[in-house]
């Protein structure tokens, strides 16, 4: 008769919790194929090792199994080790210190984003920047030039720049930090956007119809200010800019 115990089931959990983390870990790198591949691996040795007890099969794959974990760990080397860094973090700082002091770093790179586009919308200067929230946004923030560099008004100035070979492409920002800029979006097709609108709208749109991404435009013809966030987009100040992007 089968019996499950406590220590079964904890076994159980943690198993599931590191095929969980490991899956987390490949999607954000972009190899998904690599997880699923890894997956049948393991899944063969356990049969092989586990069900038909096939010793010197067993034993090889056995061997495979211990050099292919060295290798994922060299290979995943930077990933780990920001994944460790991201425990220490959490176990290091008390919560509420730790979320009061995320609220007011936010809320600086905020200050920097409504000042970068106050001063570009007084010049026409084009800009379009995504604002990440929960929802991953590799696929999207990989297709341009990674910054990865505090958020602060002069630097998306200069990115944004006329003359700069990022201007004309999308800034990613998540929290206070710069993840890349002169991306390429999906352009939304919907014909309800007005006339005077241009491609940087459209991808604006583009892109927070498809995520939960939250997107700011300032217009170079007008110096409009539009934000964009699920399928809507309307123009707003400077005043209502900051309100929308600090909630």
């Amino acid at each position: 008769m089968l019996s499950i115990t406590i220590k079964d089931i904890i076994d159980i959990l943690l198993v599931a919790g590191i095929f969980y983390g490991t899956f987390r870990l490949l999607q954000r790198s972009g190899v998904m194929n690599l997880f699923w591949g890894i997956l049948a691996f393991i899944l063969v040795w356990f049969i092989v090792s586990y069900g038909f007890h096939l010793e010197l099969t067993g034993a090889i794959l056995d061997q495979i199994m211990s050099v292919g974990a060295l290798a994922l760990i060299v290979i995943f080397q930077n990933e780990i080790r920001a994944f460790i860094y991201r425990i220490g973090s959490k176990v290091a700082i008390p919560h509420f210190l730790r979320k009061n002091q995320q609220q007011e770093i936010y809320a600086r790179a905020m200050d920097q984003i409504v000042m970068a586009c106050r001063h570009m919308s007084e010049h026409k200067i084009g800009a379009l920047i995504i604002l990440k929230r929960r929802q991953d946004l590799h696929e999207f923030s990989d297709t341009g030039e990674q910054v990865d560099a505090v958020v602060s008004a002069r630097m998306i100035e200069n990115i944004f720049f006329k003359n700069s070979p990022l201007h004309d492409g999308a800034m990613f920002v998540s929290g206070n930090r710069i993840l890349s800029a002169g991306c390429i979006l999906p352009v939304s097709q919907t014909q309800d956007l007005p006339k005077h609108y241009g491609l940087r709208h459209r991808a604006a749109l583009g892109i927070t119809e498809r995520t939960d991404a939250f997107a700011i435009v300032v217009s170079e013809e007008t110096g409009e200010i539009a934000i964009a966030s699920g399928e809507t987009m309307r123009a707003v100040s400077v005043q209502e800019l900051a309100s929308e992007i600090i909630r």
